[in-house]
């Protein structure tokens, strides 16, 4: 194979839309590595979604189709009515690893139905910084070993219907207060905090046989002090050489501040691969050009002598192997053994006052990168601006919608003065519950989904609440 086409094969950019452009479908013949699907080429709906992966697949017959369904708030798939399936942190508090099972094979079912063979998930972070602004509730949890056992029970249930799964983000991104997208996070754990805390669920993930993980942008001085993980060897080597994972490694997006700010994106691409990597995301909505521009400094990086040819043909054989034979039933996610669980899922902190004729708000703030524009929350009557002045009808109870309200300290402060007056007021956090006063009675869900919006709004009628 040449060096050309390799430096192809390692490559899995997305394309916007939702039709297979004729430049794409020729990248494809010459032998791209895949294709990442994102929001903007699944609106069409599930038939033009099937077209689109029929055609990437008749363009490119051994390429991956891969998308980031993680259930719960992160859905690809599902932009327009949320997720059907429990997330992370809703299945981590619930932990019934039965239950994980099913939701995996239930997401891997659904993708295989879509005709997706990659799924950039289950995220294997330990959420151990409640101010984490871009894992939170795709997270299992705060206890390394019980969101191993997680991790390992998604993992089992996703490829168990016959999609490939992929970890992530590889060392850790849990003990982190900045997005990668936007910045160069640092985690500052010594080797033998990350051996006992990041590294248990992806070495779980590895035994239960996962197909790949993906790297994360961000710097671990105790292992590299110089290179983001996605660019550093040491790093990688810990997958390896410690865990030791032989399937395909697959970086994070490259076109993230984390990785490529400084250096772009086909400098990015070559470091990567020298580091370890085998199949690189370049991000959303990306043209043909920029493909030609990595696949251009790939060939240059071997011919100089930077990237090894060893180095690509391991990354190429790697990708060619990675897309799996779909043995996947029918999507059935409403099936008994899902939604028994979903109650378990919830958590409800002090007493719940009568709300009978409550009155809904909700509090938007931004969803982080990773999640999107996707909806969330039960129907509002009410959508206000954090710190926004609050106009709500006299003498009705109120129930006021949140996302990680504490770290949007603004979201709260009207209600808990109107609960000042002795008006009744609720909080449904969708978001990472995190530290709280308990000023006010709280439902906490772990994030949005449809089966945990009904679980919520049982819990409100049993209140009182008449919708």
């Amino acid at each position: 194979m040449s060096v050309e086409r390799m430096a192809l094969q390692v490559l899995l950019p997305a394309f916007p839309g939702t039709t297979l452009a004729t430049d794409a479908a020729a990248l494809l013949q010459e032998g791209l590595g895949g294709v990442c699907l994102f929001g903007s080429n699944t609106v069409g709906g599930r038939d033009a979604l099937r077209a689109l992966t029929t055609a990437i697949h008749a363009a490119g017959p051994s390429a991956v189709v891969a998308v980031d369904e993680e259930g719960g708030d992160v859905t690809r798939l599902h932009t327009e009515s949320g997720s059907p399936v429990l997330g992370p942190a809703a299945l981590g508090q619930a932990d019934d690893l039965a239950l994980t099972l099913a939701t995996g094979r239930a997401v891997g079912a659904d993708l295989v139905d879509a005709g997706i063979d990659l799924d950039l998930g289950p995220v294997a972070d330990v959420n151990s910084n409640p101010d984490n602004p871009v894992i939170g509730t795709r997270s299992f949890g705060t206890d390394p070993v019980r969101v191993a056992a997680h991790v390992a029970a998604w993992v089992s249930g996703l490829q168990d219907a016959g999609v490939a799964g992929c970890a992530k983000h590889f060392p850790g991104h849990g003990d982190t207060a900045q997005d990668s997208h936007l910045e160069l996070p640092v985690v500052l754990a010594d080797l033998a905090t990350l051996l006992v805390r990041e590294l248990v669920p992806f070495g779980a993930a590895v035994d239960a046989g996962v197909a790949a993980v993906m790297t994360s942008h961000l710097v671990v001085p105790a292992v590299d002090p110089d290179l983001p993980a996605t660019l550093s060897r040491p790093v990688l080597d810990l997958l390896r050489d410690r865990l030791g994972f032989g399937g395909v490694i697959v970086s994070d997006a490259l076109d993230m501040a984390g990785a490529s700010a400084g250096r772009g994106i086909p400098e990015a691409a070559v470091l990567s691969l020298v580091a370890g990597a085998d199949l690189l995301c370049l991000g959303p909505d990306k043209d043909v050009g920029l493909v030609r521009e990595v696949q251009a400094a790939i060939v240059g990086a071997v011919r100089s002598g930077r990237l090894s040819k060893e180095r690509l043909v391991r990354a190429a054989g790697r990708v060619a192997g990675l897309r799996p034979t779909a043995v996947g039933g029918p999507f059935e996610p409403e099936v008994a053994g899902l939604l028994a669980g979903v109650p378990s899922s919830l958590t409800v902190e002090g007493e719940l006052p009568s709300l009978a004729g409550a009155f809904v708000v909700l509090v938007d703030t931004p969803a982080n990168i990773a999640v999107g524009d996707v909806p969330w929350g039960l129907p509002a009557d009410l959508v206000v601006a954090a710190g926004a002045p609050l106009d709500v009808p006299p003498d009705r109870p109120v129930v006021v919608q949140v996302r990680d309200a504490h770290r949007w300290p603004e979201s709260l402060g009207a209600f808990e003065r109107l609960a000042e007056t002795g008006r009744a007021v609720v909080v449904v956090e969708w978001g990472w519950p995190g530290p709280y006063d308990g000023r006010l009675p709280r439902i906490c869900a772990r994030g949005f989904s449809r089966p945990g919006a009904a679980a919520v709004a049982e819990v409100l009628r049993k209140a009182g609440w008449d919708r």
